[in-house]
């Protein structure tokens, strides 16, 4: 992968930012997302941010080999802190965890005012990044889930809309997008999830019967019932 040829999981979010946005791409790494943004011509600014020092100066370093140092700012900081409110009007985070994307917006929220869209790449537990949406006002207008290199992701955009569709309890779990589509790569991650899950309730099983340990069981259970249910 380079600034020229994505990842298929960056390109399926690189995909999803609008032409002409101001993009901020929050953990970016070696700055490939923005850098390869440009020089596709889909948009002409954006910053990249990144708190790590060792991949801060690969990205520094990226955008000056490609000759982007007038369309691309790199900035060191935490999460949304290294842009301002109305300053881009797209934001992507891939690669890390639902919790922590979750959050990042959360405690960046401030800096969102005039962004229109976010494009989300978690590696783990998309609920919770689609439950921050729900509770913040934000409404999912897109989804894909991909299989690379033997790992299953999800990418969430997400737009301020006027029109807020409540989420229940399958749409957050599973993505309402997803679970329409229920594509081969769907069924073969909760598939996956649920063989896990049958391994820790044994183990659960096992442990004892403390109140902690059936409190457990029930919210497993109950996990499983909804995935049974949603890939029959």
């Amino acid at each position: 992968m380079n600034s020229s040829q994505l990842s298929k999981r960056l390109e399926t979010v690189a995909k999803y930012v609008p032409a002409g946005a101001i993009v901020a791409d929050i953990g970016s790494d070696h700055a490939y997302l923005p850098c390869y943004l440009v020089k596709s011509g889909k948009i002409t600014k954006a910053v990249a941010g990144e708190i790590v020092e060792g991949p801060f100066q690969s990205a520094v370093s990226q955008v000056q080999e490609d000759g982007l140092t007038d369309h691309i700012e790199v900035r060191k900081g935490s999460g949304l802190s290294v842009i301002t409110p109305n300053e881009v009007t797209a934001v992507t985070i891939a690669g890390m965890g639902g919790p922590l994307i979750a959050d990042i917006l959360e405690t960046g929220k401030q800096s969102l005012p005039g962004v229109q869209r976010l494009i989300l790449q978690p590696n783990i537990s998309g609920i919770s990044i689609r439950l921050w949406l729900q509770e913040n006002g934000w409404t999912i207008t897109k989804e894909e889930i991909l299989e690379e290199d033997q790992k299953i992701y999800e990418v969430i955009v997400a737009d301020l809309t006027i029109e807020k569709k409540p989420l229940n309890a399958q749409d957050l779990l599973f993505g309402p997008y997803l679970r329409v589509e229920k594509s081969a790569v769907f069924k073969k991650k909760w598939l996956q999830e649920l063989a896990q899950m049958r391994k820790i309730k044994k183990q659960i099983e096992t442990s004892g019967q403390s109140e902690k340990n059936l409190e457990r069981l029930r919210e497993l259970e109950e996990k499983m019932r909804l995935i049974e249910e949603e890939i029959k």
